[in-house]
């Protein structure tokens, strides 16, 4: 008790100075956060809409992709900033750190060569506009759906769940599944003895019920349509439909037309014929 009387007057003058430059730095710094957040988000929103080439979906993603990625970084600068300055009303001398922190920077400066090629492999995926948050997208390989995007990475989610952490100078080729359109792109059997005539006339019939279907119309742009004989095969003749839909729509598209396809062979008596082997017995 004796010791916090004796310094008591050292913490009020402490705090009448010291407490309210914190926080003023807190408040300040909080304030520039929402101010640049909203500049940020009214920037993007006039470059992104001034782009009609891209469908309201499309530009929501971008927005909302530019908007997270800037808001985070720029929020991150400003919160270092501000603990530098904290720590300076603290009585941390911030130049020998700074210089500390240089040194160690030259010394993992072969380590921090991946760091600077992903954050620039990052500037160029979001100028490019390759993918955005809620695309399915393809490297290498792993496939999934954009979770997030930062500077550095991307975080993938694929349909087993499994999160992955894709760092951008990682990336070599991207597929991107969502941008503009997908594609109905369906190879089916049918028997050698089947009239072909008549199952280009049932695809293609099927197709238009599907696309003029009030449940399905806004999901397809394009019917599915017979396109050609695709391949002779072992034990059937592949036909190829394709058809156009909106962006991430294809599998539950192409799912429905499955269905109706099944449903209506099955009503002409068309055969969608399984592996087969015909045998030969010799008299001998």
């Amino acid at each position: 008790m004796d010791y916090l009387k004796e310094n008591l007057p050292n913490l009020m003058s402490w705090l009448s100075s010291n407490g309210l430059r914190i926080l003023a730095i807190i408040v300040v710094a909080f304030i520039v956060k929402k101010f640049i957040g909203v500049f940020v988000r009214r920037l993007v929103n006039r470059v992104v809409n001034s782009n009609n080439n891209y469908s309201e979906e499309a530009l929501k993603k971008r927005k909302d992709t530019l908007n997270r990625i800037f808001s985070f970084s720029i929020g991150a600068v400003i919160s270092i900033l501000a603990i530098f300055m904290i720590l300076q009303e603290f009585g941390f001398q911030i130049g020998p750190f700074l210089a500390a922190a240089g040194i160690a920077g030259l010394a993992l400066g072969f380590g921090g060569q991946y760091l600077i090629r992903d954050l620039i492999s990052g500037l160029f995926i979001i100028a490019e506009n390759q993918y955005r948050i809620g695309d399915v997208v393809c490297f290498d390989g792993t496939c999934g759906t954009v979770q997030d995007i930062t500077l550095r990475m991307t975080t993938l989610r694929d349909l087993d769940g499994v999160v992955h952490y894709i760092p951008h100078g990682e990336i070599k080729k991207v597929s991107n599944s969502a941008r503009d359109f997908s594609r109905i792109n369906l190879d089916i059997g049918v028997s050698y003895s089947s009239d072909l005539e008549k199952v280009i006339e049932v695809i293609n019939k099927v197709g238009q019920e599907l696309f003029e279907d009030p449940i399905w119309k806004d999901a397809i742009i394009k019917a599915p349509q017979f396109l050609r004989v695709n391949d002779f095969a072992d034990s059937s003749i592949m036909l190829k439909i394709l058809g156009e839909t909106q962006p991430l729509r294809q599998w539950e598209v192409t799912g429905e037309l499955r269905k109706r396809l099944k449903f209506a062979f099955d009503r002409e008596g068309i055969e969608i014929p399984f592996p087969q082997r015909v045998m030969h017995k010799s008299d001998n």
